[in-house]
């Protein structure tokens, strides 16, 4: 059996990023690698500009999650008003203005101004269990080490975005487990008599009705942008199946 390490994700609010396109921030139903990989990151303390730390520790890693209660999104309508001189923060360490346009309308003081719209969706209320592991096991940061970090940050934690701030412990202990499947399976069960849904990479086990997906989750840490394909699978089961 392998030791893989839980985590609770709970919060009112929180948002597993999808594929933005233009101002609309998407939520998947399920955590992303990249997203866990930028969480225990940023519990460490390593810095953004660290990119081959991040890149290492993604490929290390082996994650799985569950959903424990039903998923709820909400979606916030964001508007700011901006001038026609303003100019914005950038990851680039450059303030950024924006052309002249015609989409600027004069204001009664005098100035042009035009107002942004953006729209982000959250998941309300949700509850999931997050299993990981490793590989190799015995290259830092181990497990131990995450653990340490995931309780004793070096900075504050957050579910997606800055504003999803965790409503209980994120490390939520150890599973023995023969692979990720079973983890999820077995780890932590509510006794409530639910139809629980997974996500698990392939080759972790396969249940019965699941099926195999291709997704893209994986953050190229270099570039700053998503890319490359894994195969994961997706399926549910009760917890009185697993218990009989």
């Amino acid at each position: 059996m392998s030791r893989h390490l839980l985590m609770r994700l709970q919060a009112p609010l929180m948002a597993f990023g999808g594929e933005t396109i233009d101002n609309y921030g998407v939520i998947r139903e399920f955590p992303a690698l990249s997203m866990i990989t930028g969480l225990l990151a940023n519990a460490l303390g390593w810095r953004r500009e660290e990119s081959e730390r991040h890149d290492r520790l993604q490929s290390r890693l082996i994650v799985g999650a569950r959903l424990d209660s039903d998923v709820q999104r909400m979606r916030e309508y964001q508007t700011a008003q901006l001038f026609e001189k303003d100019q914005g923060w950038t990851t680039f360490g450059q303030p950024e203005g924006r052309a002249a346009s015609p989409s600027y309308s004069m204001q009664p003081d005098g100035r042009k101004s035009l107002t942004w719209q953006r729209y982000r969706d959250y998941h309300a209320s949700l509850n999931v269990l997050v299993a990981l592991r490793l590989e190799s096991a015995d290259e830092s940061p181990t497990l131990g080490e995450l653990a340490d970090a995931l309780d004793r940050p070096a900075r504050p934690l957050f579910i997606g975005r800055k504003s999803c701030l965790p409503s209980c412990r994120v490390f939520a202990g150890w599973q023995e487990a023969d692979n990720m499947l079973h983890a999820l399976q077995t780890a932590q069960l509510p006794d409530l008599d639910l139809r629980f849904r997974l996500q698990w990479p392939d080759g972790e086990g396969t249940l019965a009705g699941d099926r195999r997906i291709d997704l893209c989750d994986e953050r190229n840490w270099v570039s700053g942008v998503h890319g490359g394909w894994r195969p994961v699978r997706e399926g549910s089961f009760t917890a009185s199946g697993v218990r009989q």
